[in-house]
C-alpha cells in the first residue's frame, strides 16, 4: 500500500540510509547485551509486568544500549520503546523492541530478536519530491542473534537478509500455505474473535506454526519461509519493523480492521498478496469492532 504524494517541499528528505545504518548498529548493540546473558539466564532478575508479561535486566540493558546508539546518531527523532516508553516527536519516531520473544529467551529457546523501526509521520518527505500522506514505516532492522540473521529494509528500495534481497512466497491458496500466528497469552479479550480463525486455519492450510516472536514471524514471511501470518493483541514495537520488511519484500502487512495505516494497534494480517487476501476473508466473519484505543 503506497501512501505517498509528489509534492514540492523546502525541507530536506529524511536520510534513510543514515537511519538504516543507525538502526543496524543499534540492533547489534542490543543483541550483544542479550547474548552476554544467554548462557546464565538463571541469574537474571525477572519482573512480572502483568500476567504472562515478563521483563528482565537483559531487556532493560539491551533497550538502553539501543536508545543510546539511536540518540547519539539521530537526536532529531522521537523514541517509543517497550520498557522505557517515550513519545512521538519530530518528523519521525523510532519504535524499539529490545527483546522480541522474551519468554523464549528466558526459557533458553533460541528464537528471539531485536526489532527497530523508524516511522515517518504524515507530511514528511522521505525522498526527493515524495511525501508520505500517513504515518509510514520507512526504515527497519530485525536482528536474530542466535542465527546471526539480519533482516532490514528501506522504504521504496527493498528488503534484505544478510545483504541478499528477499521476496515473499508465491503460494496462491491457503490449502498450500504454511502460516504463522500467535495465541492470546496476555490479553484474552479477543479470544472469541481469534479462536475460530485458528480452528479454520488448522483445517484448511498446510500447517500453522506458533514460534513466539512476532517480529521474526513477519521477517520470515518476508523471506518466504511462511506464506502468511496473523495475530491479535500485539504492541506497536512488535510489528513496526516487520511491517516494512514484508511490504518491501512484495507482501502485505496491514491492520486487520482496516483502520490504521500500519498495524500500530497490534492486530496484523499479512502475507504475500494472495494469501493476505485469503486471510482477510478468513478473519472477516469473526471480527467485531476494532479495539478501543488506550490513553
Amino acid at each position: 500500500m503506497q501512501n505517498t504524494s509528489q509534492t514540492p517541499s523546502t525541507e530536506a528528505p529524511l536520510d534513510l540510509g543514515a537511519a538504516l545504518d543507525a538502526a543496524v548498529t543499534a540492533a547489534h548493540a542490543g543483541a550483544a547485551i542479550l547474548q552476554s546473558y544467554s548462557h546464565h539466564r538463571a541469574d537474571l532478575v525477572i519482573d512480572r509486568k502483568a500476567r504472562n508479561d515478563l521483563v528482565s535486566q537483559a531487556d532493560r540493558e539491551a533497550e538502553e544500549a539501543v536508545i543510546q546508539e539511536l540518540r547519539a546518531r539521530t537526536p532529531q527523532f522521537g523514541i517509543v520503546a517497550e520498557e522505557t516508553g517515550g513519545k512521538v516527536a519530530g518528523r519521525a519516531t523510532w519504535y524499539i523492541d529490545p527483546l522480541d520473544g522474551t519468554t523464549n529467551f528466558l526459557h533458553g529457546i533460541p528464537h528471539y530478536a531485536v526489532s527497530i523501526a523508524l516511522i515517518a509521520h504524515a507530511g514528511t518527505q522521505v525522498a526527493a519530491g515524495t511525501t508520505v500522506d500517513v504515518d509510514t514505516p520507512v526504515v527497519a532492522a530485525i536482528y536474530d542473534p542466535s542465527r546471526e540473521e539480519l533482516f532490514n529494509a528501506v522504504y521504496g528500495i527493498g528488503a534484505w537478509l544478510n545483504g541478499h534481497r528477499i521476496h515473499c512466497s508465491r503460494t496462491q491458496t491457503l490449502d498450500d500455505a504454511v502460516l504463522a500466528t500467535g495465541f492470546p497469552f496476555r490479553d484474552f479479550s479477543f479470544a472469541s474473535q481469534y479462536m475460530p480463525t485458528l480452528h479454520y486455519a488448522i483445517e484448511n492450510t498446510r500447517g500453522v506454526r506458533r514460534l513466539g516472536a512476532a517480529a521474526l514471524d513477519l521477517a520470515w514471511t518476508a523471506a518466504g519461509r511462511f506464506d502468511g501470518y496473523w495475530e491479535m493483541g500485539l504492541a506497536p514495537w512488535d510489528v513496526a519493523a516487520g511491517t516494512l520488511i514484508l511490504r518491501e519484500a512484495g507482501g502485505v502487512a496491514e491492520d486487520m480492521y482496516g483502520v490504521d495505516p500500519w498495524p500500530i494497534g497490534g492486530y496484523v494480517v499479512s502475507g504475500n498478496p494472495k494469501i493476505a487476501e485469503a486471510l482477510k476473508g478468513m478473519l472477516a466473519p469473526h471480527l467485531t469492532a476494532p479495539p478501543a484505543k488506550k490513553g
